[in-house]
């Protein structure tokens, strides 16, 4: 008697394969067809990875390296390869440690522990025991055990992050990944094996080095290595900090938040960012000619509660700051560019009338009286008429935008005039040494509780305009970063575990019939990691009420 066999619907193809077939025999079938590496799967509608097999009639669509997911899966499966080529090279006697930390340029920033000395040579053996494992085509196996069994596995290979991780995971089952002997955690799918992992670079950098990887855009070409010297020093001192308070991981965090050490935690982190904004106010109040102080930062970074507690230590140091904010200077609706879907671009540079922006500031420089305009957003169009500005001696102009750190929109300005802040929620925090969070979760996350919250938009619609959203940063905030003279880091060590039960309720309404189902079950997972916190420990004035409310700021 025949095997069973079931129908496989691929695009308008159907074709019937033997029950037990795998996804990736499949997928090497249609592999032709696609221009990038079809990574994962999916099945009726859900995601699958590819080492699965065909046990009913079902759809198949394929995800490749370009897409949102298999571009994640990439990374993260490249992760898993270096690790292992670090113990084979170092061996498990020369490192302590390996940290994968957060993005430098178009990869991750990485530091080995141990007696082993990250050098160029050492890079060099790390990158042929990489090739070496994709010309073997070395699988990457998976298994599901119980969670106490995972932690005790953990703990015998000195994996005591994840051990303490997973002391607080309420689900009874672990998924194991493994390349031969080593075995690892990962939140998160993985490719079937080594062959798939063939783009990548390792560059010595600081104290570690950065292993460098395609971008979604281009999948198989490895980008030139362009570090942000200012943004890693950034990143690189607030790990420091979370290192020396002892919460590296969100087992850290969650070990500190159940042993009633919540209160501390947030009031020593709030604490810091008051000294931070205290530190930029005196560095302003110390250069007599800024007046204009330009700020700027991705979607969800706290802009409006940073610059009103920026001017109040400004007003401690005593100047006296003007809030300017530059969407008041947009162009009429009816001359406001089209992007090429026929919409208006708000996001573009040219939706700022720059002249009348230039003219004005120059203006209130000189000394003289202006009648800044105020965008009526509803009719599309600026309107005159409110109180009238002038500046004394001590005033300064705060002023807020994503174009502030662009030289076009202030070049008609003196430099000398200017100082330039860079805002961004910068997240320090690791799921374990070897999974790291995501900054564009953390503002993900932010953004979602605060259109829930002001703006009446539910969580489905927030993730389906975050890809928009990211690519206006892309394009009009982050290639200025470097532009900025100070850098303030607005991610809060121990913030989401206090939206953790903002954003679940959320996320549990996205129907599983919709696209954006995917992304709010990926989130969902991630903060089970976490142990939640009440927002009464939250202070009025802290950042984090910007997106929750309850703060003491107008915003």
């Amino acid at each position: 008697m025949d095997g069973i066999t079931y129908n496989v619907q691929i695009g308008d193809e159907i074709r019937r394969y033997p029950e037990g077939t795998s996804y990736q025999e499949i997928a090497k079938e249609y592999q032709d067809g696609y221009p990038d590496d079809i990574v994962l799967v999916f099945v009726n509608g859900k995601l699958q990875e590819l080492t699965k097999t065909v046990d009913k009639d079902c759809i198949l669509e394929f995800e490749t390296t370009a897409g949102s997911a298999g571009h994640k899966t990439y990374k993260r499966s490249m992760s898993l390869m270096l690790v292992k080529a670090i113990y084979d090279v170092a061996g498990h006697e020369g490192v302590e440690k390996v940290r994968i930390h957060y993005s430098v340029s178009k990869g991750y920033y990485c530091t080995v522990a141990g007696s082993v000395k990250v050098s160029q040579d050492f890079l060099d053996r790390i990158t042929g025991r990489m090739y070496e494992m994709i010309s073997m085509d070395l699988p990457i196996r998976k298994r599901s055990v119980h969670t106490d069994h995972a932690i005790a596995l953990f703990h015998q290979h000195g994996m005591y992050d994840k051990e303490k991780l997973f002391n607080y995971r309420r689900v009874s089952k672990v998924n194991i990944y493994s390349m031969n002997e080593f075995e690892d955690y990962y939140y998160g799918y993985m490719v079937p094996s080594a062959r798939y992992l063939k783009y990548f670079k390792l560059y010595l950098y600081d104290e570690g080095f950065v292993i460098q990887m395609p971008e979604r855009s281009d999948p198989k070409t490895v980008p030139p290595f362009c570090p942000q010297n200012k943004l890693f020093q950034v990143l690189k001192e607030s790990t420091a900090w979370g290192d020396m308070q002892g919460i590296e991981t969100v087992g850290d965090l969650n070990d500190k938040i159940t042993g009633g050490n919540v209160g501390d935690v947030v009031l020593v982190q709030e604490a810091l960012q008051e000294k931070k904004i205290a530190e930029i106010a005196g560095i302003i109040a110390s250069r007599p000619e800024i007046k204009f102080i330009l700020a700027a930062g991705p979607s969800s970074s706290g802009k409006t509660t940073f610059s009103h507690r920026l001017s109040v230590q400004l007003r401690v140091n005593g100047l006296v700051p003007h809030p300017i904010a530059v969407d008041n200077f947009f162009v009429d609706r009816e001359n406001n560019p089209k992007d090429k879907n026929g919409n208006y671009d708000f996001e573009c540079l040219e939706a700022v009338d720059i002249e009348l922006f230039s003219r004005l500031m120059q203006d209130l420089m000189d000394g003289k009286e202006v009648d800044l305009p105020r965008f009526n957003f509803i009719a599309g169009r600026k309107e005159y008429g409110n109180t009238p500005k002038k500046m004394g001696p001590n005033d300064v102009l705060v002023i807020e935008g994503i174009h502030c750190l662009n030289p076009k929109l202030t070049e008609k300005l003196p430099d000398q005039n200017k100082f330039k802040i860079y805002i961004s929620a910068l997240t320090q925090l690791n799921v374990d040494e070897h999974n790291r969070i995501p900054t564009t979760d953390g503002r993900l996350l932010r953004r979602i509780v605060r259109d829930s919250l002001t703006r009446g938009t539910s969580a489905a619609e927030t993730i389906r305009m975050w890809p928009s959203v990211r690519a206006g940063e892309e394009k009009n905030i982050f290639p200025f970063q470097e532009e900025a003279d100070v850098m303030f880091n607005s991610a809060l060590i121990y913030e989401l575990a206090v939206l953790k039960p903002y954003v679940e309720a959320r996320l549990f309404g996205i129907g599983r019939d919709t696209p954006e189902y995917m992304e709010a079950k990926r989130l969902l997972k991630f903060l089970d990691y976490f142990v939640g916190i009440g927002s009464e420990h939250v202070p009025t004035n802290s950042l984090l009420r910007e997106f929750i409310g309850g703060g003491c700021f107008r915003i």
